[in-house]
């Protein structure tokens, strides 16, 4: 097949859902695949250096989310590169602009679009205009709006399903969790990170990896940390990654006078993360607003317990305590550190790791997707010749 991957967000940025992308394009070509990113341009990315099979359209930053990019022209160029290309199937991975002209694409080749529903946008309200501008309805409606006409749509967990379902959206929805790359994760660190970081090999590491934003909640599991360490005093808290909350964070570390137990190691590169999961003794997270969680994924890759908060996603991923906890309250969460932190070989029994890893695989994701391409094929054939034959 030859694929179209519509997307605003992409290498070299940061996130989820640009290392979900990257996931699936590997895979896709690992299959024996072309797979196709129609992307926006970044300023990271110098405009003379040949990109395989990427196409870049002119964007500007979006509002109130400058780290994230919106095209502003492209969508005539973007449907003749597509139809040279002979694309037989378009996946968007966004409702914004990319996501538009990936539609529209579809629509004048006459070949099936699916799209990937990677972000609860109700958890993001606060950033246009704090909240005041932008309310759940909207979301609803744009989203039912932007879903209307499609021929399948990706959610990566239950809660993205249900979500839909409730938004009213009519197409096809088929439940396939992001996968990752095993063996990424599995590998062993060439450098002592731990050394690298100023800890000693028996200090207790807490690690807090995403995106510094403040739907994360890591404001609560810094506020929990002075509970933490009233039980494992020599305990640190890690904290990777960077974005709009750090200077908010940082402050209140200052203020909570726990500048000798936190550190903040800012954004790293996505090949060094796996150092980070290894060289840690449990992952903390507070965040509500996952839609699936890549970070639980990653740190379970890496043999890494958790301790983080209660949905019903994370409640289903660590059905077993060799895998880690979840929590409802911040007694939960100081209890479950503590207790991980001071009996780390309580729960070290491997099979139930090993029974989730193939089920979290980029093999086993790239290949629900391919069902669901073809699948989506059909459904798209029978019902065009339907329509002719009437």
């Amino acid at each position: 097949m030859n694929i179209g991957i519509f997307t605003d967000t992409y290498y070299p940025q940061v996130s989820g859902v640009a290392t979900s992308i990257k996931v699936l394009r590997n895979q896709l070509e690992r299959a024996g695949h072309q797979v196709y990113i129609f992307t926006t341009t970044d300023p990271h990315v110098d405009k003379n250096i040949y990109e395989r099979n990427i196409f870049r359209f002119t964007s500007i930053p979006f509002v109130s989310f400058t780290d994230r990019r919106i095209a502003v022209r492209g969508l005539f160029k973007a449907y003749q590169v597509a139809k040279d290309l002979g694309l037989d199937i378009v996946h968007t991975q966004t409702e914004f602009s990319m996501g538009m002209i990936g539609k529209f694409v579809a629509k004048q080749l006459k070949i099936p679009c699916i799209h990937t529903y990677h972000t609860m946008y109700e958890d993001y309200l606060h950033y246009i205009a704090n909240g005041k501008l932008l309310k759940p309805y909207h979301v609803k409606e744009a989203t039912r709006a932007y879903c209307y006409h499609l021929n399948g749509v990706v959610a990566p967990s239950q809660r993205v399903s249900r979500t839909l379902k409730g938004y009213g959206v009519k197409a096809p929805i088929r439940i396939i969790p992001t996968g990752i790359d095993i063996n990424q994760y599995e590998q062993e660190s060439t450098e002592d990170y731990r050394q690298k970081l100023g800890y000693a090999p028996d200090t207790p590491v807490l690690l807090s990896l995403s995106r510094l934003a403040y739907e994360k909640n890591i404001h609560e599991v810094i506020a929990a940390l002075p509970a933490i360490l009233a039980k494992v005093p020599k305990a640190q808290l890690l904290i990777v990654g960077d974005g709009p909350a750090r200077e908010t964070l940082e402050n209140q570390v200052k203020d909570a006078g726990l500048t000798d137990h936190v550190q903040f190691a800012g954004e790293i590169d996505n090949d060094e993360v796996y150092n980070y999961y290894h060289l840690a003794d449990l992952f903390v997270s507070a965040s509500n607003s996952e839609s699936q969680g890549l970070t639980y994924i990653e740190a379970m890759a890496a043999g890494l317990k958790m301790v983080i908060a209660s949905s019903p996603y994370t409640d289903q991923l660590l059905d077993d305590p060799s895998l880690g906890t979840t929590f409802t309250s911040e007694e939960g969460l100081v209890h479950d550190a503590a207790s991980y932190l001071q009996h780390p070989h309580a729960f070290d029994d491997p099979k139930p790791r090993q029974k989730k890893l193939y089920q979290i695989s980029a093999e086993y994701f790239g290949k629900q997707i391919i069902n669901y391409y073809q699948d989506v094929q059909l459904a798209y054939s029978e019902t065009k010749s339907a329509n002719i034959s009437n």
